[in-house]
């Protein structure tokens, strides 16, 4: 077990106690240690990006996947000069309208400049610069660009506060900052660049893409970690339920499209003890057509080389099994309850994640209300904190409302189809 140091900052501490946390946690980053802090997103584990040995450990912390990519983190632009090849229009312009903050850009990499397990092997490296002051005042005092995925065990949802990372990595890792809860609750949007003002969103995350869209001509978004297609009766043609009940944005630019994912199976994964009863949902037609099913198989849903963090493995996930439900309100809400109540004779502990507005209308072992349709940023903030407490109370089956996907909404949606396992059924 490693000796874990802690540091609670507090704005009335003062400023000496502040200056000294930040030293000594910089102290630690340079000696090849690694370090949990918090940025505007969540909670990032840091090690010195250009130090393989100070790296692995956030590969040996976490029981992260080794191709698996991590995002380097900066404190001043000028950091980019020893870390990238020289910029284009449109990263620059991408820069200067959302740094700091919310915003990871691929970028190619300038030829050992960080440790090749930052990188996976790729020509590139993701990069940002966090809109948080603790961040960035600890990045600068170490010196050096920091390698940082969110600071929990590989797979399950990321820390929010630093007791999320205490419950995950004590004993794992070097030290912890704790400066509070993080404000965004979602980790940041990644892209890549695809020409002169065109750009693809890897993940989704703090920036939207309507915000991109003030910037660039173009906005893309991966196939990846998108709501999964199918139509009423099965069949998977990418097409059927695009609208706006499935959660896909309907703009063109952003592409329902390159949204549509395409499971190879219809049927929930096997031995998944969730729904195992495929009948037709309380107001479904009077042919008694079963809900539409999509597997949570994975095998076709990302490149074997993920281009960025978040792309090729479940991640987000309750130790329970999870399933989006997807469709009309009232049919979402029939079904839901009548599956947990299946479950319940079963003598299993059932668990639904709804928002604000609908979650009394549910009768479960554990019901959580995150956040409201009406601010769906709150639901952002509370989705991580929400998993982590269907955990707490040993949900082992969690159904869960689908968000809209404009917005922060398109974020949202990415973490539940990662944390469902891409489970999701059409009703």
């Amino acid at each position: 077990m490693i000796k874990t140091n802690e540091w609670k900052l507090e704005p009335s501490a003062g400023g000496e106690r502040q200056d000294r946390a930040i030293r000594e946690a910089a102290q630690l980053l340079r000696d090849g240690q690694t370090v949990a802090f918090p940025t505007e997103t969540v909670y990032g584990l840091g090690a010195d990006a250009r130090n393989t040995a100070a790296v692995e450990q956030i590969f040996a912390a976490k029981g992260r996947p080794s191709d698996n990519p991590l995002i380097v983190h900066i404190s001043d632009r000028t950091q980019l000069n020893g870390l990238v090849l020289p910029l284009d229009e449109t990263a620059a312009a991408l820069m200067r309208r959302f740094w700091p903050g919310p915003l990871t850009i691929v970028l190619p990499v300038l030829p050992g400049a960080v440790s090749p397990r930052v990188t996976a092997g790729l020509d590139t490296v993701a990069v940002r610069m966090p809109a948080h002051e603790t961040a960035l005042q600890l990045i600068a005092a170490a010196g050096c660009p920091v390698a940082a995925p969110s600071a929990n065990r590989s797979g399950r949802p990321s820390p929010t506060t630093a007791a999320h990372v205490r419950e995950d990595l004590y004993g794992r890792i070097g030290g912890i900052v704790d400066a509070g809860p993080a404000g965004v609750g979602l980790e940041s949007t990644v892209v890549e660049l695809c020409g002169p003002g065109a750009v693809r969103i890897l993940r989704p995350g703090g920036v939207t893409p309507e915000q991109l869209r003030e910037v660039c001509a173009t906005v893309l978004v991966d196939e990846d970690g998108m709501l999964p297609q199918a139509g009423r009766d099965g069949s998977q043609d990418g097409t059927e339920g695009a609208g706006p009940d499935a959660g896909i944005a309907p703009d063109a630019a952003i592409g329902a499209a390159n949204a549509a994912i395409g499971a190879a199976d219809a049927g929930i994964a096997q031995g998944a003890s969730i729904a195992p009863d495929i009948a037709a949902p309380p107001g479904a037609d009077a042919t008694g057509a079963a809900p539409a099913l999509v597997s949570g198989d994975e095998a076709s849903a990302a490149p074997a080389a993920p281009r960025s963090p978040g792309m090729k493995y479940t991640h987000y996930a309750p130790r329970g099994v999870m399933q989006l439900v997807a469709g009309g309100g009232e049919n979402v809400r029939a079904y839901i309850q009548a599956e947990a109540d299946k479950a319940r004779l079963r003598g299993e502990r059932t668990g639904v994640l709804a928002f604000e507005e609908t979650a009394a209308q549910y009768r479960a072992d554990v019901v959580v209300a995150c956040g409201s349709l009406s601010r769906p940023e709150t639901a952002a903030q509370q989705l991580y904190a929400a998993l982590r407490e269907f955990d707490a109370q040993g949900a082992a089956v969690i159904w869960a409302e689908v968000p809209p996907g404009d917005g922060i909404g398109l974020a949202l949606l990415n973490r539940l189809v990662k944390a469902a396992g891409r489970r999701v059924v059409y009703v």
